[in-house]
């Protein structure tokens, strides 16, 4: 996981431009799909999880084609990386595209594609969105920002208004963060390009702040909030829970380890409801 990473994606029919995909309508809320873990269940089990908990929007990081087969049929929207490896070649030579393409997108034509994450290369023309990660978590613990000394505010229990701007008035850190990418993309002249939160969560362990008490509570109150939208944009967000799984082989800080939503053996980390 990035932590304060920002990517660019285009929608599956403009990336691609050789297929006529209409990607369905997603949910507010799915969940990322990591694989950096050496006892984590099958993908077939994921997906069996996936469906039984309601959650029908999944990211992944890079083709799997376990992954995809497991996807097959099932109809969960996915969102898909495209590994960083591969970035430079796309630049140079369109026919590395038309073999990725063949390969871990054509070939598995029951899987319901979403988004192709492509790296940093974006063309406000198209209308497609901004994947940006946000992470209040961050943001509280590193206090990047004066006025974050309550917990609160990250967790979307403050009471009231915490930070006023202007005409808008901030009761959580998430929105202020979703909407200082909107005036970005206003100062660039790219106002109406929407956003999609490619990644969100809080740790239930691992190190300040990080208890499954708050993991819930942070959760389960962007579950319930992205469908409102922010102060600058009224309206549903599209937003990733970062992640499914807590992931022993993760690198960085113990609290990258303790992000997941479930167990590897499939049992909550604890509850949420979507």
């Amino acid at each position: 996981m990035a932590k304060h990473g920002v990517a660019f994606i285009l929608t599956l029919a403009l990336v691609l431009g050789v297929l006529a995909v209409t990607p369905k309508v997603v949910q507010s809320i799915g969940v990322c799909y990591g694989v950096n873990g050496n006892n984590l269940p099958s993908p077939s089990d994921v997906v069996k999880l996936y469906q039984s908990k309601g959650i029908d929007s999944m990211r992944i990081y890079f083709p799997r084609s376990d992954i995809l087969q497991a996807l097959t049929g099932s109809n969960i929207a996915l969102t898909m990386g495209v590994a960083n490896e591969n970035l430079s070649a796309f630049a140079s030579d369109p026919s590395a595209v038309a073999n990725w393409v063949k390969q871990n997108v054509q070939a598995y034509p029951g899987v319901n594609f979403c988004y192709i994450a492509v790296g940093n290369e974006y063309l406000a023309s198209t209308g497609a969105p901004l994947m940006a990660n946000v992470y209040p978590y961050f943001a509280y613990v590193g206090n990047l920002r004066a006025q974050i000394d309550d917990i609160n505010y990250a967790l979307f229990t403050s009471p009231g208004t915490v930070v006023p701007d202007g005409s808008k008035a901030y009761q959580n850190q998430f929105d202020a963060i979703v909407d200082t990418f909107y005036s970005a993309l206003e100062s660039a002249g790219a106002g109406s390009v929407p956003i999609v939160v490619s990644e969100s969560g809080w740790p239930s362990a691992g190190g300040t702040a990080a208890s499954a008490s708050n993991a819930q509570t942070y959760n389960q109150n962007l579950v319930k909030h992205v469908g409102q939208g922010t102060p600058k944009r009224p309206g549903r967000i599209e937003t990733y829970i970062f992640a499914m799984f807590n992931e022993n082989d993760k690198r960085g800080d113990e609290t990258e380890r303790h992000f997941g939503l479930f167990n590897p053996d499939q049992s909550p980390a604890y509850t949420i409801n979507f």
